[in-house]
């Protein structure tokens, strides 16, 4: 999630002030009591909230909101297991192809029952061209929802129907072990038919042009200023959801924070480089491990980018090593996969990275001679690249850096960074507006093919133009393949294509995250895969 999954809490830079108010002042007077007190926390969030859409959502910034406002069949828990949302129970056929989900007495925020029916109309709403969902492809689990998107096949025959307003049967094209978990993804949250419809256009635009099903409703939400949680009053499990309030503030400036911890006005903050040293002896100092993957896209659109050559001098051309141990400096690694390490195991314990630990290294002499042979196979001396950054401070300080190491390694390369707020960022990849690309992903499933799928031919989150053949059938073949060990080796030889061969993209780094938090804040769950963050069970005391 997003780009989905563009973390850092991936867009929401989690930096919670996490005092409990008294709401008014007259519960603040002498002996009021401690059942009037409201739970209300502060975060600062590095990027806007760019959509609320669950079928259009596609940054991970709006998957953490959409985790906290609306609820899928099953959500992930303090474990990322996933345990019981809408849905109270399921029953899976002994061949793994059907589940029949039993959903529980749950309504809308309007205070209107959830129904099977608003499953599937939202999965179909996803699934139909005219949406324009980019995350459709996600439902490709589903049985027959890739003929659909193929327009071999009508809605009418997607693989789930409502048996009776509280049963709901899913079939599949193939057993997938990852796909209770899956069903908490933003995509496969419902929607009322009706109230969608009578929205029109406005749909989702505005809190008030929302229906929510999640523990919180957005109450306020203004662009490049922030959002406002409230606690859900007809969520099924509203007594066990803590907080009342929820503020989050775009801020992008790291040092902000940090002031407003030290200050005792948050209680949370991420940390940037310059400031792991300040604060690594501190109790409140912690890290933690990622599956997000950082990366640079080479857009096939431009001709010099056309030439693998050159393509396997920018991904070899700058140190990778430098950029986590003292650019960033808050747990990252180096990364020459862009399949995670310690993200998904064989029922063995083996991890998928153990055939291919390292694809792409840093590697100056080889780099160089890559650039010259392709500087004379274009006919050029010079080429001069576009390249596309986000604005916020880690990655500009990361771009810079490999800028200057491309510029001198590789004599002739001039690159232009071209930063941009996030939703510009976002819509100017989207459209492959541009030659080179500060690029993220993390994981929406646990399974290596979450990684792999964006880039065979004509994806929708492939956004360069790459194509291969070789590695469109093996991850048809993977997609197909109920066998672990055979699905993975499929997968494998796909990344190795992806990354040894054919040079389409360039990992830098696994994320880490470095960040400070007081002890008053309990049970706010962070996830390595789908949404970053979940604030159902989230505590202050």
């Amino acid at each position: 999630m997003r780009n989905k999954k563009w973390l850092a809490l991936s867009g929401v830079a989690l930096l919670a002030t996490a005092a409990c108010s008294t709401g008014d002042d007259s519960s603040s007077s002498e002996g009021s009591s401690s059942s009037d007190a409201k739970k209300e926390v502060t975060m600062v969030s590095a990027t806007d909230l760019p959509q609320l859409d669950p079928t259009l959502t596609t940054d991970s910034t709006s998957v953490i909101v959409t985790n906290n406002v609306f609820e899928g069949l099953y959500r992930l828990d303090e474990n990322n297991q996933p345990t019981p949302g809408i849905a109270e129970d399921v029953e899976v056929s002994e061949d793994g192809l059907t589940y029949t989900f039993k959903l529980r007495d749950a309504n809308w925020s309007d205070g209107s029952p959830i129904t099977a029916e608003d499953f599937v109309y939202s999965w179909k709403r996803a699934l139909n061209p005219e949406t324009g969902a980019e995350y459709a492809y996600i439902l490709q689990d589903l049985k027959n929802a890739n003929k659909i998107l193929a327009g071999e096949m009508s809605l009418d025959d997607l693989g789930a129907k409502a048996i009776d307003e509280k049963t709901l049967e899913v079939q599949l094209e193939a057993p997938a072990p990852y796909f209770l978990g899956l069903t908490g993804f933003p995509t496969y949250m419902p929607q009322k038919q009706e109230y969608v419809e009578e929205q029109g256009e406005e749909f989702a635009t505005s809190v008030d042009k929302t229906l929510y099903n999640g523990p919180y409703v957005l109450s306020e939400w203004q662009d490049n200023a922030g959002w406002v949680y409230k606690k859900n009053p007809e969520y099924w499990d509203a007594e066990n959801v803590k907080m009342d309030t929820i503020n989050v503030k775009v801020v992008k400036d790291v040092s902000t924070g940090v002031n407003l911890f030290e200050s005792g006005e948050a209680d949370y903050t991420l940390l940037s480089s310059e400031f792991v040293p300040q604060f690594e002896d501190s109790d409140e100092f912690k890290t933690r491990a990622d599956a997000r993957i950082n990366f640079l896209r080479f857009n096939q659109k431009n001709e010099a980018l056309q030439n693998v050559n050159i393509r396997e001098a920018l991904a070899k051309g700058f140190d990778k090593q430098s950029v986590t141990d003292v650019i960033l400096t808050d747990g990252s690694q180096p990364a020459n996969y862009i399949v995670a390490k310690d993200f998904t195991f064989t029922e063995d314990g083996a991890d998928f990275r153990e055939k291919y630990p390292d694809l792409l290294n840093y590697n100056v002499d080889e780099a160089k001679a890559a650039w010259e042979k392709g500087l004379e196979e274009l006919g050029v001396e010079t080429i001069e690249l576009e390249f596309l950054s986000r604005d916020e401070e880690a990655f500009k300080k990361v771009n810079e850096f490999i800028k200057g190491e491309l510029e001198k390694n590789l004599p002739g390369l001039t690159l232009n960074i071209k930063q941009q707020p996030f939703k510009n960022f976002l819509d100017l990849e989207g459209k492959g507006e541009y030659d080179v690309s500060a690029a993220g992903w993390g994981p929406d499933y646990q399974d290596p093919m979450t990684y792999l799928d964006m880039w065979v031919t004509d994806g929708p989150f492939n956004r360069m133009e790459y194509s291969n053949d070789e590695y469109d059938q093996l991850i048809q073949s993977a997609k197909k393949e109920a066998d672990q060990m055979k699905r993975w080796e499929a997968m494998q030889e796909a990344e190795r294509i992806l990354l040894e061969e054919d040079f389409a993209i360039a990992p830098i780094y696994q994320k880490g995250e470095a960040y400070l938090e007081r002890s008053n804040i309990e049970n706010m769950y962070r996830h390595p895969f789908g949404a970053d963050a979940s604030f159902k069970w989230l505590d202050v005391k």
